[in-house]
């Protein structure tokens, strides 16, 4: 009995998955608190005077420091180790998110004004409300820059852990358990975030959700040890774990491959396919993640704060959790038609580039019934395909570079999908200003409403036209030699 016992695999790489999870959920939760804070009484914007342009500066310029921190973020955590690394980057991200709480103060002592939520500081125009607004832009793109900061390692990490403790055949699997607590994050923050910031201030909200990464930190330090060094990974969980090795040299250094230099990282086509995916793609996720809360309020004048607005936020990410199956299609074609990963993953993220296009009807759907539920399911499919297919482009850097430049190519990825994002926020924000002011008309719909529809169908096409150039450039599966 013992012998079997001794002989049977141990599934310690689940944990590890576990912990990846629940600080995908931790980084998503921080992310949200600024979008179901800002519309509303009470809220953000109420109380600083921004614009939809200032509020997606703030957005966009967020994008583009995670864009540029996550172009090192990767080396850092490939220099650093894996657990290191993913300490310091949620220590800096939770203090970051803390940090928002302090803006309001810092508005009121820069400017010597009393309490900024004060019914005539509420109503406040001309010059006072200018100041309000610009000093308080600039206080929250510093804390959000601290944000992106530590958020920039948060997948480098993470997609490193599952090279180390997956299998290839499995890694998109994994990916897409973890990158679901992206969506769990976002269904318990409607449902939290905005009855902290009713009951206690949108400060308070800041301060509790950027708390729970500090509480991540402490599992970590006793649950992390690489496979090999792991007592709680039996010799058959390390076999399983490095099947894929080309020798027996598992519990050494070896499976590590060749390190790579950073700046050779781009003369590859498989580097550039990956940069690609993420450019075109990482944008559509983010817009509606830091928006829907912004078009639930402009479109049906429906608050975060309403049952209704929190049932809607949270069924438009219950939705998006369908993407847990996305990870595992890519198997069905391994397994079943004997595919390489390579080609089981590009098949199905062709799948997953085709549900987008229902964005092309969430607008007018919308607007026809007067109805918010047709534009919530139609963005929840848009996004329950993002994460599928997020899941799977992480899993192509593993199924062509070697472990020792995961991360690194990672980082180089993320920085490109920030400035993806950087862009659709930045355009996003002035030209629902500029559709607002000037009452523009285009694709059937007047103001605001026509912005929304141009975004819509920019977000629809973006996964067919990446998938098309990332297979131009990378055709057939093909690891890098060195």
């Amino acid at each position: 009995m013992s012998s079997l016992q001794t002989n049977k695999m141990t599934n310690y790489r689940w944990v590890i998955c576990a912990m990846l999870f629940f600080a995908t959920t931790v980084n998503y939760l921080d992310r949200q608190v600024l979008s179901l804070t800002f519309p509303g009484e009470g809220g953000i914007q109420q109380e600083f005077h921004w614009t939809d342009a200032q509020y997606g500066t703030i957005t966009a310029w967020f994008s583009l420091a995670y864009a540029f921190f996550m172009l090192f973020a990767g080396k850092f955590i490939d220099w650093m180790g894996t657990k290191k690394g993913y300490l310091w980057s949620i220590f800096i991200w939770s203090t970051g998110a803390c940090v928002h709480a302090l803006c309001g103060v810092a508005t009121e002592s820069y400017l010597n004004v009393d309490d900024l939520k004060a019914v005539h500081m509420l109503n406040a125009t001309g010059d006072i409300a200018l100041a309000i607004s610009t000093v308080s832009v600039y206080l929250f793109l510093a804390a959000r820059c601290v944000l992106a900061l530590g958020e920039a390692g948060n997948f480098p990490a993470a997609i490193k852990v599952v090279a180390e403790y997956f299998p290839k055949k499995d890694r998109a699997y994994a990916t897409a358990i973890f990158n679901s607590g992206a969506s769990v994050g976002a269904l318990i923050a409607p449902f939290s975030i905005p009855l902290l910031a009713k009951y206690w201030g949108w400060e308070m909200a800041f301060v509790v959700i950027g708390a729970l990464g500090y509480v991540w930190m402490g599992f970590w330090v006793f649950i992390y040890k690489k496979p090999s060094e792991n007592p709680n990974v039996n010799a058959a969980e390390l076999n399983y774990i490095n099947q894929d090795a080309d020798n027996d040299a598992a519990t050494t250094k070896a499976d590590e491959g060749p390190a790579i230099s950073f700046w050779r990282c781009f003369s590859f086509r498989q580097t550039w396919a990956f940069i690609v995916g993420k450019f075109m793609t990482d944008g559509v996720w983010w817009f509606f993640l830091f928006w829907s809360p912004a078009y639930l309020k402009s479109q049906f004048d429906i608050n975060p704060t309403d049952t209704l607005g929190m049932v809607l936020i949270f069924v438009l990410y219950l939705i998006t959790m369908l993407s847990i199956f996305g990870g595992y299609l890519p198997s069905i074609f391994i397994n079943k038609y004997g595919m390489n990963p390579y080609a089981g993953r590009m098949r199905s993220m062709l799948i997953f580039a085709v549900f987008p296009l229902v964005g092309l009807f969430a607008q007018p759907l919308g607007n026809a019934f007067n109805n918010p539920w047709f534009p919530i399911v139609l963005i929840g499919i848009i996004g329950a395909a993002h994460q599928s297919w997020s899941a799977n482009l992480f899993s192509t850097i593993g199924d062509m570079f070697p472990k020792s430049t995961v991360a690194t190519i990672t980082g180089i990825g993320g920085m490109a999908g920030g400035v993806g994002s950087f862009f659709i926020q930045q355009g996003a924000g002035a030209l629902f200003t500029y559709a607002e002011d000037t009452n523009m008309a285009a694709l059937g719909f007047v103001g605001k409403p026509a912005g929304y529809m141009i975004v819509f169908c920019c977000c629809a096409v973006a996964y067919l036209v990446g998938w098309c150039i990332m297979k131009t450039l990378v055709p057939k599966y093909k690891p890098i030699e060195v």
